[in-house]
């Protein structure tokens, strides 16, 4: 086969069948379709001979494991998607299925090709609908090393995870283009739809690198850390304990560190991750949608050897506030990690939902309530540690007894309660005058309301532990619950989850 690689170099990329080698493990791929053509005979395309069509699609190996794999050719027609382009993709998508195996996608095009009209436009709908039946069935992970425009975004956007590159990557509706001819707008590519802003602000994107060769790794190790199809259970349980636990925890060193971890004030921030860190296998921390919504943290890790989803609130980031972006990404988080029975942990340290006319406006009770649904609909092993503090509604929201957690922890001094002392003090001797009586309401309220022994003595909390019995607590949680069988949900088709 002859591909025009010196072509794509001289745009800074690499070619498609760069792209897939430097994925797979070596000598693994095996190209199928290649023979195909296109059949499109408007406007002079019966003349042109376009090269597999455009995207070359195949299957190998990664980390030893099979995955179904598809990149699209700039340098042929500029990828550009028509009927048989299409085809292709979504035959290769439905043999994914078929043999359960991750179907990752390279995008690189120029969107629909415009010579083949509906055809173009059938072919995306092909893509579309095999996304959605694999979504739970199999992973889907999407590259975008190219450009993606148009219609073409929604089948990342239907995938679980979307990887960006710097410079390389550019995603939206419409092009600078189109929005200067008709928005009156001067836009570089970069601030409508580069990687930046996907990672950043529009949450799009879960992963940004600053060159393909950091993207691939990304995607190895992202590979090496969730099932492979649902009921993939290599990542989640380790048959042969004594022999298949490979994993380093330096105990002595975490012990002193979460000793310390958290800051004098109890309303001072720092990083959740530190928190993590302590809980983890050294070095295993591999983060999901780092940059958006920096006030939530969600990520998978091991804990002895073993796969697990983080959920935490973040108090360096908005006080660890719920917002609606935070709920967003904590939900679709959530719900995948239920989708391939990878268990969740959830660290809480929450002051409530976000006040104030923006988010209300956004939506924040649309956006909140997807956190309660995805964690009420969540079968997994749930285990929930309250840090700091849990207030109002988010104490209910960040996986709770209340919601089907199957155990909750809480540390000493941790705070349980509809608002904290002060707000709560505020509105119920909202006409005192006397400073001194209002402090010590505020701290009766705190000694005999907002203690975690009231919600232990009321099996809200199922233990309250030390912060050095954190990770103890965790791993036999979730050893006790690895056969965890729970299907009780009534008798219907599915639930309506408020998007």
């Amino acid at each position: 086969m002859n591909y025009n690689i010196e072509k794509q170099h001289a745009k800074g990329k690499l070619h498609a069948i760069e792209r897939i080698k430097a994925l797979c493990d070596k000598d693994t791929f095996t190209e199928i379709y290649s023979a195909v053509r296109h059949n499109c005979t408007n406007f002079g395309m019966e003349k042109k001979d376009i090269p597999y069509d455009g995207v070359i699609t195949g299957f190998g190996k990664i980390n030893g494991a099979k995955v179904a794999i598809y990149a699209q050719d700039f340098t042929v027609q500029g990828g550009s998607l028509g009927l048989q382009h299409g085809r292709k993709i979504a035959e290769l998508m439905e043999k994914a299925i078929e043999a359960r195996c991750p179907i990752i996608g390279i995008n690189d095009s120029g969107g629909a090709r415009i010579q083949e009209g509906v055809d173009a436009l059938s072919g995306y709908g092909d893509l579309f609908y095999q996304n959605v039946r694999a979504s739970g069935s199999v992973p889907q992970i999407s590259i975008i090393a190219g450009p993606c425009a148009g219609g073409a975004v929604y089948s990342p956007g239907i995938t679980d995870f979307i990887f960006t590159i710097d410079k390389v990557s550019y995603m939206f509706i419409t092009g600078p283009k189109v929005v200067k001819s008709v928005m009156f707008m001067d836009i570089s590519a970069d601030d409508l739809g580069g990687a930046a802003i996907h990672a950043q602000k529009s949450g799009v994107a879960q992963f940004r690198s600053p060159n393909e060769e950091d993207c691939y790794k990304k995607v190895r190790k992202l590979l090496d850390y969730i099932p492979h199809y649902f009921g993939d259970d290599s990542k989640t349980k380790i048959k042969n304990h004594a022999e298949d636990l490979k994993f380093k925890f330096d105990a002595k060193k975490k012990a002193k560190k979460i000793a310390d971890v958290l800051p004098e004030r109890k309303t001072q921030g720092y990083d959740i991750r530190d928190i993590i860190d302590c809980v983890i296998d050294d070095d295993t921390f591999f983060e999901v949608s780092k940059e958006f919504a920096p006030n939530i943290v969600t990520g998978f890790a091991k804990i002895e050897g073993k796969s697990v989803g983080i959920v935490a609130n973040n108090p360096c980031g908005l006080g660890g506030v719920l917002n609606c972006d935070a709920s967003d990404k904590a939900a679709r988080f959530i719900r995948y990690c239920d989708a391939y029975n990878i268990p969740l942990l959830n660290l809480v340290d929450v002051p409530g939902f976000i006040p104030g006319p923006d988010e209300e406006q956004k939506g924040i009770i649309r956006h909140g309530a997807k956190v309660i649904y995805a964690y009420s609909e969540a079968t997994v092993p749930k285990v929930t540690v309250i840090i700091r503090k849990a207030y109002g509604g988010a104490y209910i929201a960040m996986c709770s007894k209340h919601l089907g957690a199957d155990f909750v922890f809480a540390w000493p001094g941790s705070e349980i309660a509809v608002m904290g002392a002060e707000g709560a003090v505020g509105i119920l001797y909202a006409k005192e005058k006397d400073a001194s009586l209002k402090a010590q309401k505020e701290q009766e309220y705190r000694d005999n309301i907002m203690t975690p022994r009231i919600a232990a003595e009321r099996g809200y909390v199922s233990e309250i532990i030390e912060r050095v019995e954190t990770r103890e607590k965790i791993v036999r949680c979730f050893e006790f619950l690895e056969n965890k069988n729970k299907n009780i949900a009534p008798n219907k088709k599915h639930g309506n989850i408020p998007l």
